[in-house]
């Protein structure tokens, strides 16, 4: 049983629903232990969980916000803006009704206008940008295409796709009891409940806040607490271990932190190292800069906080040494990178797993970083085996 809700927990956190067409075992799982999985993200997280009877959903919020968090298919604001405007039309719209883009689109560009908003279809980037925001909803289940293509309409608004309005569309947006226009413009805000004024109250809110950016942050060093909030890590992280272990999450404290991990890896997480070549470069980069800090008279230093600074300069050297010796263990991609476009993706993927932060210059390597580390499971023939394939013809 423990394992069970184990596995229910951590696929809740790592999917927007569980559906029961997709997948009916795991549905009927989260079914049979709903009471205790609610009680639980209700109280530590703060979190609904939504049962109906085609699908299951965790209405997830974060503590703090960050960019990572938006989709990554995204590339433009206007994405954004069109997706949740689409589903705005899909709430007219009943289970299963069909409808076509071109349909879709029009209506979009009138509603837009009304708004001083202009949308022109004829401008590829336009589409494109519409295109994105349907692929997004098609992969989420909430636009079931019956035919066409998207990607056929981005390239010419003479092609058209027809669309199956599902079940879901009406769950994708929260419902909120207040008017988030008078909000902080902060994300975050908008998950903030209304908690009572009082003594429990304001325990049950600072509860949340530290559980929510545990169970969904890479890590949250004690720096980044406020008072109230680092004080609340350091006296209660024993209760905080046990809890979190109760969903299959492990807790360590170290100096700088309590640090949570998935010690069993499924397909629902997405963890570091990843199997991007590139978490394998900044893990070399981790072993270098830790030999590089106990050599002596090396310039690498430990700053207050465990933090080392890292010049744009000496992050493209270090990468460049890096290539000279393992170019044989990467992929084509990363060794026709030239260090200045290699160094700008390691920093990209190290501050996106909150492994180092940017600094004028540079970068900050965070403690967390130097806890890491990988090589190659033969890295003395690597030379040998460079030397071989320069000798072939």
């Amino acid at each position: 049983m423990r394992e069970e809700r184990r596995t229910c927990a951590q696929a809740l956190l790592n999917r927007p629903w569980i559906s029961k067409q997709q997948d009916p075992e795991l549905f009927q799982l989260v079914k049979a232990h709903y009471d205790w999985l609610r009680d639980w993200f209700q109280e530590y997280a703060g979190f609904p969980l939504l049962l109906t009877r085609t699908f299951v959903k965790l209405e997830k919020v974060p503590g703090k916000a960050y960019n990572w968090m938006g989709f990554d298919t995204f590339s433009h604001p206007r994405d954004y803006g069109l997706f949740v405007y689409t589903l705005w039309y899909l709430e007219g719209k009943g289970e299963h009704e069909q409808f076509l883009l071109s349909e879709l689109a029009e209506t979009l560009r009138e509603t837009l206008l009304m708004q001083q908003v202009e949308l022109d279809w004829r401008i590829y980037h336009h589409r494109l940008s519409m295109a994105r925001a349907l692929k997004k909803l098609r992969d989420l289940q909430v636009l079931i295409v019956l035919e066409g293509e998207e990607n056929a309409w981005a390239q010419s608004s003479e092609q058209n796709v027809l669309y199956e309005c599902s079940p879901l569309a009406r769950y994708v947006v929260r419902r909120f009891t207040n008017d988030i226009t008078a909000l902080e413009r902060r994300p975050e805000a908008l998950g903030q409940a209304q908690y009572p004024e009082t003594e429990a109250g304001r325990r049950e809110q600072l509860r949340h806040r530290v559980y929510r950016r545990l169970l969904q942050e890479p890590v949250v060093l004690d720096r980044e607490w406020t008072e109230e909030e680092r004080g609340y890590v350091l006296t209660q992280r024993r209760s905080i271990m046990d809890h979190l272990r109760q969903i299959g999450l492990e807790a360590v404290r170290y100096r700088e932190g309590l640090y949570v991990t998935y010690p069993e890896a499924s397909g629902d997480l997405t963890l570091f190292p990843t199997p991007q070549g590139i978490s394998d470069v900044c893990l070399l980069l981790a072993r270098e800069v830790q030999r590089r800090l106990v050599e002596p008279g090396d310039p690498l230093t430990v700053r207050e906080g465990g933090r080392v600074p890292l010049s744009w300069a000496a992050l493209e050297q270090l990468l460049y040494d890096l290539k000279e010796r393992f170019a044989p263990f990467w992929s084509k991609q990363l060794r026709e990178q030239t260090s200045s476009q290699l160094a700008r993706q390691v920093a990209e993927h190290l501050i996106e797993w909150k492994l180092a932060a940017p600094q004028e210059g540079g970068l900050w390597l965070e403690p967390v970083f130097g806890r890491l580390c990988g090589e190659y499971p033969d890295e003395a023939n690597v030379s040998d085996d460079k030397d071989d394939r320069e000798g072939t013809g």
